[in-house]
Formats: structure tokens, C-alpha cells, sequence
């Protein structure tokens, strides 16, 4: 099969979350299944120093002027066509975000000339001599392609996979006209939504098939809590959508074969984890503690993930037999209460502000238990991580979460499928609770060693969730021949 995979990062080349992760591991993964994938991404400047380039095909055509860089996504033989426009995506740091942290003023018209583009790709008018069966797009920023494949008269099937609902590409009503659609489009029924433009809406309503990135979140995004304002026409296309679980690239996130980590491990070799948690209090500066567990959280420090219930119970938290080490940036608030607690607590906390990967690593290697409260997930993927690394997860029981982590109630410890913790109330008092509930278990080194264990066995691979994706793209072809 002819895959088209457009979407705004992918991972080593350019990455702000779990998308670029997606967007590198799922074309490896259909590529190793034997299928022709190739990746349409902008050609940012840390994009297009992170490669070699092989060819560039210039154009000009209805979707504007420009050049496709080719080259090949690290570590594979995947082609990837850079999108090389100065005006767009010529632009140093964050790709969607300015120096002050604020979206690019240009970001509708910069994400519009991408969809344009794919269609041109996609209905092969570039002189590549290929042309795709099916065209997978990714969140807000690509999802006027389906839209646009709409206004062709023989069109690829298309499939648009949703990875946060939250960040919908909404844009006012002016942009619509200054963007060149159909004035079709502008309709409740279409792109319009309460009086804006949705880009997101493009996929939503027109792509043939409509997947997001777990079970529970496709379950959640129906209802009015997690639809966003857009759960009524995520019921209605309900027989179109399906939730897929992210899987994890093993050659990236495999403590048997890590680069990063003091002390490779299997779940054979287990015991050797405590050299991991050993080497990561050295680094950050902690007391070498082995009877109290390393808890870990790394990500964004937003609402989102919970931070707030975190800082609810950060001092009762501080005062248990534990010691808490965090990776990440955010919030300039929550970066300084947690800064200042870390100070209170230089024997029991220690913090790094922004992300490094190496460490990253090293601590899902070290830490014994991973903390994820957030108040939606859409997937996550270090709840998997830590699993991976023998690490348990403690979790909020949402989305991704819920349908990745085995809470360690009395029924899976006696059944022995355990392999984390999770709470169903997003609130603070709820997380201490369930952190108490693991600190017991960690009081009993036999059974924390087993749910550790359980994890690491689990099967998180890339390869079952591609076959997945086959079955949506074999959904989405039968629906377009029979539209």
C-alpha cells in the first residue's frame, strides 16, 4: 500500500510532544510490514539541518511556490519530502509558538499551505511520479486535507488521526476569507464553528475513517467533559472512529539496549535497575536512599498534566518516605512553587527545569514509580515507558492511562496482571491517597518486583498497532470507492 503521512514534527527532526514520537515510529513500522510510506513535514531549520538532502523539487502551481527537500528519515529508508517555503516555515525555535510563547500570528495561513501542498502531492501533480492510495493526517495542522481532497474529481482515501482534541487550529472568521475556501465551507456542517474556522474540523467531518490515539479517549471525545465543543459531531461519525493505542519504539525506549542509562537491564537481569536509581540520585544530587523509592514525573508542567494536583499535596507528599525527582518546564508559577519546594527539601526533592533526553531516559531507568496525574490524556506514552524500564505508573484513570495501566487492586494483585496505580478523582487528596496505597506495597519487595516485572513483559510494540492502522486505511479505501 501507498501511504502519504503528513504532519507538522516528527521525531529526531523537529518534536514538541508525543506526535513526533507517532509520526517517526508508525511509518517505521508500516515500512517494516512491507507497505511504501513517505512523510510530508515543513521544513524547519532544525528539520533540515538534522538530514542530508538528496534532491529538491521546485514548484509553482496553485498551492503557491516552493520546494520539496528530499531526504530520508534517520535510522530508516523512508522518504521524507521537507516543505521548503522562507515566508513559512524558515523560523528559528518552536514551530507553532514566537518567542514570547504566543502562536505564530501566520500559523492558519503557514498549516493551510501545507494541506494545499499534500493535496498536490496526493493527487501526484509535484513530478515525483507517485501517488499515494491513502493520505494519513495528523491534528489541526494538517487537517484541511481531507477537506480540500473533497474538491477533486478522483481522490486518495484519507484517514485523520486526532492526538489532542484540546489544540483545534480555531481561527476567526477573517482568516477563513483570507485563506482562499470555498465559501461551502463556511458552514456549521463544514469548517465553521461559532463563528470561526476550524481546522480540525476539516478532518472531523471529511476524512473517510477518524482514529485517535486510545479506546477510552475515542470513548471520551463523544461526551461533553472531553469533546471539546465538537462531541456532538464526534457522535454523530462514532461508526467511523476508533481509538488505537500509541505503541513504543524499541529502539528508542529499551533499557536493554540504552545508550543513556548507567546500567542496561532485561527483565531477566531486574536486580540491576538499582544500579540505574543509584547513578540518578548521584547525578541530581539526592542522598543515596535504597529504602525509599525514587517517584518520578516528566513532561509539560500545565494544567493538563495535573500539576496542580500534584502542588495540592506537594508537602504532605514531601514529608512520606519517598523522594520525588521532576524533569520538565511549563507554567512559570509552577515552576517556581516546585523550584521552591525543592529548596525546603534538597534531601527529599530535586528538579531540572526544561528537558533533556538522555535524562529523560535515565530516569525512567532509576525512578521505581512514575507519576501521571493528568486530567486528560489523550494516549501518553511514559506511562509505557516506565512500564518498559520496570517502573510502575501511577495514574489518573483517563484516556490512554486507563486502557495502558492495571491498577493493583485486590483483584490484580491476586490475579497478578497489576502493573501500576491509578485514581479516578482528579484532585489532590485522591492522588496522596493512591501514592500512600503504593508506598504499602513498596513495603513488600516480592510483589513491587513481580507488577515491575508484569510491565516490562508487556507487549507496547509498534508492529500490532501498524496492523491497526492497516485495517482503518483497508476501511477508508472501501468508503471512498463507495462515495
Amino acid at each position: 500500500m501507498k501511504i502519504l503521512f503528513t504532519c507538522s514534527e516528527v521525531q529526531p527532526l523537529v518534536k514538541t510532544g508525543g506526535l513526533a514520537d507517532v509520526a517517526a515510529s508508525l511509518p517505521k513500522a508500516l515500512a517494516q510490514l512491507g507497505h511504501d510510506v513517505r512523510i510530508l513535514l515543513p521544513a524547519y531549520p532544525q528539520a533540515v539541518a538534522h538530514c542530508s538532502i538528496h534532491a529538491r523539487h521546485e514548484f509553482e502551481g496553485p498551492a503557491g511556490a516552493g520546494a520539496l527537500l528530499e531526504t530520508r528519515l534517520p535510522g530508516s529508508d523512508i522518504t521524507v519530502w521537507l516543505l521548503d517555503a522562507v515566508w513559512a516555515f524558515q523560523r528559528s525555535g518552536n514551530p507553532y509558538l514566537d518567542a514570547s510563547g504566543m502562536p505564530w500570528a501566520d500559523n492558519p495561513y503557514r498549516f493551510a499551505f501545507l494541506s494545499r501542498v499534500a493535496v498536490e502531492v496526493a493527487r501526484n501533480r509535484m513530478a515525483l511520479d507517485w501517488q499515494p492510495e491513502v493520505v494519513h493526517c495528523n491534528d489541526w495542522q494538517t487537517a484541511l486535507v481531507p477537506a480540500l481532497l473533497t474538491l477533486e474529481d478522483e481522490r486518495p482515501a484519507t484517514l485523520f488521526t486526532i492526538h489532542n482534541l484540546a489544540y483545534q487550529g480555531v481561527f476567526s472568521a477573517d482568516v477563513f476569507q483570507h485563506l482562499g475556501l470555498p465559501e461551502a465551507f463556511w458552514h456549521h456542517q463544514s469548517l465553521e464553528f461559532f463563528e470561526q474556522v476550524s481546522f480540525m474540523k476539516g478532518g472531523l467531518v471529511y476524512a473517510d475513517r477518524i482514529t485517535t490515539v486510545s479506546p477510552s479517549y475515542a470513548l471520551e471525545i463523544t461526551g461533553p467533559s472531553f469533546g471539546c465543543g465538537l462531541d456532538g459531531l464526534l457522535r454523530q461519525r462514532s461508526h467511523d472512529l476508533v481509538g488505537i493505542i500509541n505503541g513504543v519504539d524499541d529502539d528508542e525506549w529499551n533499557p536493554a539496549h540504552d545508550p543513556h542509562i548507567a546500567q542496561r537491564f532485561t527483565a531477566q537481569s531486574f536486580e540491576s535497575k538499582a544500579l540505574n536509581s543509584r547513578a540518578l540520585r548521584l547525578e541530581l544530587g539526592l542522598p543515596e536512599r535504597p529504602d525509599l523509592p525514587l517517584v518520578a514525573l516528566i513532561g509539560r508542567l500545565v494544567e493538563q498534566k495535573g500539576i496542580d494536583l500534584i502542588l495540592d499535596c506537594l508537602e504532605a507528599m514531601l514529608e512520606l518516605p519517598l523522594q520525588l525527582v521532576i524533569l520538565g518546564s511549563g507554567h512559570a508559577a509552577f515552576e517556581q512553587a516546585l523550584e521552591q519546594a525543592a529548596a525546603r527539601y534538597p534531601e527529599r526533592m530535586a528538579i531540572r527545569m526544561g528537558y533533556d533526553e538522555g535524562l529523560a531516559h535515565r530516569i525512567e531507568a532509576g525512578a521505581n514509580l512514575f507519576l501521571m496525574p493528568s486530567r486528560f490524556e489523550p494516549c501518553g506514552l511514559n506511562q509505557m515507558y516506565s512500564q518498559k524500564y520496570g517502573t510502575l505508573p501511577l495514574v489518573h484513570a483517563v484516556g490512554g492511562l486507563r486502557d495502558t495501566v492495571v491498577d493493583a487492586d485486590d483483584r490484580a494483585l491476586l490475579s497478578g496482571d497489576a502493573t501500576g496505580f491509578s485514581f479516578h478523582e482528579a484532585t489532590g487528596a485522591c492522588l496522596l491517597e493512591t501514592l500512600k496505597r503504593a508506598l504499602g506495597i513498596w513495603q513488600y519487595p516480592d510483589m513491587w518486583a513481580r507488577m515491575a516485572l508484569k510491565g516490562m513483559l508487556k507487549d507496547f510494540s509498534w508492529e500490532a498497532s501498524a496492523r491497526q492502522y492497516l485495517a482503518q486505511y483497508e476501511l477508508a479505501i472501501r468508503a471512498r470507492k463507495s462515495s
